[in-house]
């Protein structure tokens, strides 16, 4: 499986960002909570690289494809047609003995003219060790440094000392880096459900703004949303639970389980003073008369979700986040929806569109 972090080291010049990924898995390799750092740039297979020397070669009337051509059927061989032996046909290949890498030089290419030219004579031959790898993205060539965890620390935590080190490191303008892998999918992940619970914001939003047929009322249910989140957040401090893609889904279903009791609230306040009651009066006897259904609903979601928070049975450390969000968001938002809600009711009072509405 693919590395949990990988930087993408971008630049033009392959020596350039050879030296830039030592660097990089210099620091890398000092992070506490990494192991394993590797890099694309890792040693590959040897080689042999014929460096031709243009006008050497075309002064035996010799160009680069002519000694590339000639080389390759040195080394590869050359078709000589199909054979036949016995009533059996096969591909027959002319070629030479194996030759060393000391003997490379000797070989002997044709010129047009018929004389026989040693390699040597017409290009440099030098050693080297062909990129395990070579990885270009947008048209740029990209090496990459991989590492691995080591250990149980949320890897929120290890992935931020890895920017911390890297910011350390000096690089040309034109060289930067990306921090890729799970780093990335976790980012692209929280972006995406914090587009989610900002959506999921609006639609109850909308739904409470139709129901209450206001446009004020429904800021004063939503405000039980962040209320539900500060439990969430305490919860999962005190459990020394992270805050993961799990957990975050657990806040978004708060958004839309946290605002059921201050729906209950606020309709039956409407209720009473619909019924000719004074806005004290009102807000008093909603409170009353709510208080134990809104703490049946909470009390109930709540033990149902301890099975999953306990973190029984395979997978529960993947569940139990979530669990624990809710839980966390239920009990704060249950605890202050009884008291805080009512009295921003009670300073939005003065507005005219929070009057109920006559029916």
């Amino acid at each position: 499986s693919g590395a949990p972090l990988v930087v993408e080291i971008h630049g033009r010049d392959l020596g350039a960002l050879a030296g830039l990924a030592r660097q990089v898995e210099e620091r890398l390799a000092a992070v506490e909570g990494l192991t394993g750092v590797e890099s694309s740039l890792a040693a590959g297979r040897p080689e042999i690289e014929v460096v031709v020397d243009r006008a050497a070669a075309a002064g035996f009337g010799l160009g680069l494809d002519a000694v590339g051509s000639q080389l390759e059927s040195l080394l590869s061989g050359r078709g000589a047609g199909r054979l036949r032996q016995g009533g059996e046909a096969a591909e027959g290949v002319i070629r030479r003995p194996g030759v060393t890498p000391e003997q490379l030089g000797g070989l002997r290419l044709e010129a047009p003219d018929g004389r026989r030219v040693r390699l040597d004579q017409v290009a440099a031959l030098r050693g080297a060790v062909t990129p395990r790898e070579i990885l270009r993205r947008n048209q740029r060539r990209v090496v990459t440094v991989s590492a691995r965890l080591d250990g149980e620390e949320p890897f929120d935590r290890v992935a931020a000392r890895a920017g911390e080190a890297l910011a350390q490191v000096s690089r040309p303008p034109e060289y930067g880096f990306v921090l890729a892998g799970e780093e990335k999918l976790r980012r692209d992940s929280f972006r995406n459900l914090g587009f989610a619970l900002l959506l999921a914001v609006v639609l109850v939003y909308m739904v409470m703004a139709a129901q209450f047929e206001s446009l004020v009322h429904p800021f004063a249910i939503l405000l039980t949303i962040p209320l539900a989140g500060v439990g969430a957040a305490a919860l999962l401090l005190a459990l020394g639970l992270p805050l993961n893609v799990m957990s975050f889904i657990g806040l978004i279903l708060l958004a839309g389980i946290a605002v059921n009791d201050s729906i209950v609230l606020v309709d039956r306040i409407n209720r009473n003073r619909r019924a000719g009651q004074d806005l004290e009066e009102a807000i008093v006897q909603a409170g009353r008369a709510r208080l134990r259904p809104i703490l049946m609903t909470s009390l109930t979601t709540m033990l149902a979700l301890l099975p999953l928070a306990a973190g029984a049975g395979e997978g529960a450390a993947l569940r139990a986040p979530m669990a624990a969000a809710v839980i966390g968001g239920l009990f704060s938002c249950t605890a202050l929806t009884l008291v805080v809600i009512p009295c921003v009711y009670h300073l939005l009072a003065g507005i005219d569109r929070l009057r109920p509405p006559e029916r």
